[in-house]
């Protein structure tokens, strides 16, 4: 996963899961109360404590007495956010694969991979590697456009984050 907090001014802070440490990565399940595949899960739903202590994790590098209590993050329904990276794109794809869902719903897993990708770009150029001309999967249909609603984005029970947990549990 990628975190980024869009400071004042513009600029964006980015740390991936990827490059942090083991030290860090129980640092983050220390504070966070929960153990590493529940923190991943948390990223994937926006949790903002897990995206605060992923961002934590970073700043201490550049400040090692700052205190977790002590960190906040101000406006971060608008500032920060955790998108899917490549790699998790491949395994959550793999996944789909596997599956034997509806063609409908596997556009739709599809549509919110490309909503909660850190790149959107990965997510048709993972699924082409995967179903190109030895793969046996047909092409996803086309994706609406953001303005036109679709009968998952009328539902009004669930909201993005519930559904993209439930379309993207895999490998969590």
């Amino acid at each position: 996963m990628i975190v980024s907090y869009t400071h004042e001014d513009g600029t964006v802070e980015q740390v991936s899961t990827e490059e942090l440490s083991t030290v860090e990565s129980a640092a983050i399940e220390k504070v966070t109360g929960m153990d590493w595949a529940a923190v991943e899960r948390a990223l994937r739903v926006q949790d903002p404590t897990a995206m605060r202590a992923v961002l934590w994790t970073h700043r201490k590098r550049a400040n090692p007495p700052l205190r977790f209590s002590d960190f906040d993050v101000p406006a971060w329904k608008r500032r920060l956010r955790a998108r899917l990276e490549r790699e998790e794109i491949e395994e959550i794809v793999e996944e789909l694969l596997r599956d034997d869902d509806s063609e409908q719903a596997r556009d739709e897993a599809l549509h919110y991979l490309r909503k909660f990708a850190h790149d959107p770009a990965d997510v048709d150029a993972v699924w082409a590697e995967a179903t190109g001309p030895k793969g046996s999967v047909p092409p996803p249909a086309a994706v609406p456009s953001p303005a036109a609603p679709t009968p998952v984005d009328s539902l009004s029970s669930s909201t993005d984050a519930d559904l993209a947990t439930s379309s993207m549990s895999i490998g969590a």
